[in-house]
């Protein structure tokens, strides 16, 4: 009785939570941090199969549909933890982690342990350490990232003109708009405009609205994107394609503060940050005429260059997986990862249309993918150009015009490799098993299917 007595005392000191079940998984003990976790008073006893405490969850649907602890690892596994978001009684939600323990035969009816671990301070803790790595939509851990953070951070604290440099697809949209969250504006609007994708007769009028009848077309009044941007943020996009016309006229607005629209004769007052993009060398188009010097230096008061990925390829690993993360959602596709070799592939590649160009890259090779890994033979041969000769000859296995013999050659050598098991080959080569027989019976395989 006193070792009993003891053995509760242990027990309850612990900062794991642990449910003793018996055969058919109901509750026959538990520890005070168990009850803590599960949302019960220290002293209300936890009873009831262990399915129903975590009703809703991945672990409690599984158990129920085996008939047996979903967690218990068989003989020859490590042991297999489970993260659950619990809902507990009082409506709190609270993040655990648990995994399962065999006791021992005895003459008790006790005949597993589950062990409890509250996660949600931690998590917490990882996510803000998560936040730091990103600002709005931009992501990156690298120095150059952080750099920009905070040039991004100092320029929201202005209301000056910004004007964004960087090649095409490295995110100067992203910046922008971190820039307008990020600033006193940002519960006002936030008004975009690119301005390479308007013929010249159409963009003064987007700019500036128009009157009723100030043209062919226009039956009513229209607002401008200046007026529409009032108490907030303007982007122009590709600042680097508008004429020396509209130049001039945009130049007025920035030193006037005022606008007029297309049709009328009266100005009109307006509040609005401007932010410029572009990919051009404004600097050079001013020295050849193309842009005009006064324009360039209104627009440039706070510049900020966006580095090209290439710039920070360490941030390679967690820009795929965020962007993987959105393919999974638009292909409606379960958890999607890169192989170790596909991730050394992307990290080798220079990355000429920068972050909108790996995105690209990643929504080809999910298309190409038939499950939830994409290894090297999923990517484009301009990625695996970078990589060496091993990896270039997989792409193989997606080019039905190529050399059938060395096709059937490597698939044969890396059904060697797996021991003859042709799953694992399959895995191993990034393609289903129908499609491994259809490749080697294409190449004239005379294996007999097991």
């Amino acid at each position: 009785m006193q070792s009993l007595t003891m053995l509760r005392g242990f027990l309850d000191s612990l900062e794991e939570g642990v449910l003793f079940l018996d055969a058919g998984l109901t509750v026959l003990e538990t520890n005070v941090a168990a009850r803590r976790m599960l949302g019960h008073a220290d002293d209300a006893f936890v009873t009831g199969l262990c399915s129903s405490l975590f009703a809703g969850t991945s672990c409690a649907r599984q158990c129920e549909s085996d008939g047996r602890c979903s967690l218990m690892p068989a003989a020859d596994q490590d042991r297999k933890i489970q993260d659950v978001a619990l809902k507990r009684p009082n409506g709190e939600e609270s993040l655990l982690r648990m995994w399962a323990m065999l006791l021992p035969p005895n003459a008790s009816a006790l005949s597993y342990a589950i062990v409890l671990r509250d996660c949600s301070r931690e998590m917490a803790l990882e996510t803000e350490v998560r936040e730091r790595w990103q600002l709005g939509g931009l992501i990156g851990r690298s120095r150059v990232m952080q750099n920009l953070y905070q040039n991004v951070l100092r320029a929201a604290a202005s209301d000056a003109n910004v004007l964004l440099t960087g090649e095409s697809g490295v995110g100067k949209e992203l910046v922008a708009r971190a820039l307008h969250d990020s600033s006193a504006r940002a519960k006002g609007p936030y008004v975009a405009l690119h301005c390479a994708s308007l013929q010249e007769n159409l963009l003064e009028s987007e700019l500036f609205g128009h009157a009723k009848g100030a043209f062919s077309g226009a039956v009513a009044a229209r607002l401008g994107r200046f007026e529409a941007a009032s108490g907030g943020t303007l982007l122009l996009d590709e600042i680097g394609e508008i004429s020396l016309a509209t130049q001039t006229k945009l130049l007025r607005v920035l030193q006037e503060r005022e606008i007029v629209r297309v049709g009328e004769n009266h100005p009109r007052k307006i509040d609005v940050r401007v932010i410029a993009a572009t990919h051009r060398d404004l600097a050079g188009m001013v020295r050849r005429g193309e842009f005009r010097e006064d324009l360039y230096y209104r627009l440039r008061v706070l510049p900020l260059e966006v580095p090209a990925l290439r710039e920070h390829r360490e941030d390679i690993p967690l820009l795929a997986s965020k962007l993987l993360g959105e393919l999974a959602q638009r292909y409606r596709r379960p958890e999607l990862t890169l192989s170790p070799e596909a991730m050394k592939a992307l990290e080798l590649y220079d990355w000429p249309g920068n972050v909108r160009h790996l995105f690209n890259v990643l929504e080809y090779a999910v298309v190409q993918a038939e499950g939830s890994i994409i290894l090297p033979t999923h990517l484009l041969g301009e990625v695996l150009a970078a990589t060496g000769a091993p990896v270039r000859q997989l792409t193989h296995y997606y080019h039905p015009a190529g050399d059938h013999a060395a096709e059937r050659a490597l698939i044969l050598k890396v059904l060697d490799e797996s021991g003859g098991n042709k799953a694992e080959a399959a895995r191993r080569l990034g393609m289903s098993r129908t499609t491994l027989w259809a490749r080697l019976n294409q190449a004239g395989g005379q294996l007999s299917k097991t």
